[in-house]
């Protein structure tokens, strides 16, 4: 049982995962799983996972709603990408449930460093505007799609900082429009995670509403950010250092509980 203290907390968390996801599309849950285990006191991490997971996909959709107003959405390109992913997220999160919980994280950590890596590496290439999905480019969505919906709900995460990277690599679409547009995709990871999760009991509904309540708030100023730093490869600078900093202490954490 969680107490008011750590419901406080938890409010707290959802307003930086909420404040992460409306500034870069992604690292919600590189936040949220964390933030529930070793903050807010969370002792399984399969419950932090599912509950993260809900409540990431419930800020994302809220984020989403802002990114549409200022038009940073590329609507075809995210429901085929979530189309595909939500597939990929159901195997992906009835395999995580059967497998060892900090190892899990363990695992999560190192695939974190990874894609941080990459993006760092791409920050200077700026995208094409106006870039869409079509004909030629959908094989490669749909592909991207299904396995970052697979890592997506292996690792209980709503996959923003996959999907980002996914989106920019199958269309070239610049970095705001892939940031609004993910959000399509993590909501819908997210809900698949969560669903598969809460059916098994592992989701904790208080916890997971006030983290949500806080999401809100963290979200709006989130997307104020990003339209701010839009350009020269400053999200993608400030993603992958996200990335880099959570995913070591991640692995410091598991590490020394494995």
């Amino acid at each position: 049982m969680i107490d008011t203290l750590h419901l406080g907390l938890g409010a707290l968390s959802g307003a930086l995962v909420g404040f992460t996801l409306g500034l870069v599309g992604g690292g919600g849950s590189i936040l949220a799983v964390p933030l529930m285990v070793y903050l807010v006191g969370v002792n399984s991490p399969h419950v932090a996972i599912g509950t993260s997971a809900l409540a990431v996909a419930a800020n994302a959709a809220t984020g989403l709603l802002q990114h549409a107003r200022d038009h940073n959405v590329r609507w075809r390109c995210g429901f085929m990408y979530a189309g595909a992913g939500i597939v990929g997220a159901l195997a992906g999160s009835t395999l995580g449930k059967n497998f060892d919980g900090q190892k899990l994280l363990f695992l999560f950590a190192l695939l974190m460093i990874v894609v941080g890596a990459l993006m760092l590496r791409s920050r200077k290439a700026e995208g094409t505007p106006g870039a869409a999905c079509n004909r030629r480019n959908a094989p490669k969505v749909l592909g991207y799609g299904l396995g970052t919906g697979a890592f997506s709900g292996f690792f209980g995460i709503g996959g923003g900082f996959l999907i980002v990277p996914g989106l920019i690599a199958s269309t070239d679409m610049v970095m705001i429009n892939a940031v609004g547009t993910s959000l399509i995709a993590v909501t819908a990871f997210g809900l698949t995670t969560a669903a598969n999760y809460a059916l098994s009991g592992l989701v904790d509904w208080a916890l997971a509403a006030v983290f949500i309540l806080g999401g809100i708030g963290g979200g709006y100023f989130g997307t104020r950010l990003a339209k701010r730093l839009s350009g020269g490869g400053q999200l993608k600078t400030v993603f992958a250092g996200l990335i880099f900093v959570v995913a070591i202490y991640m692995l410091w954490k598991s590490w020394n509980a494995l």
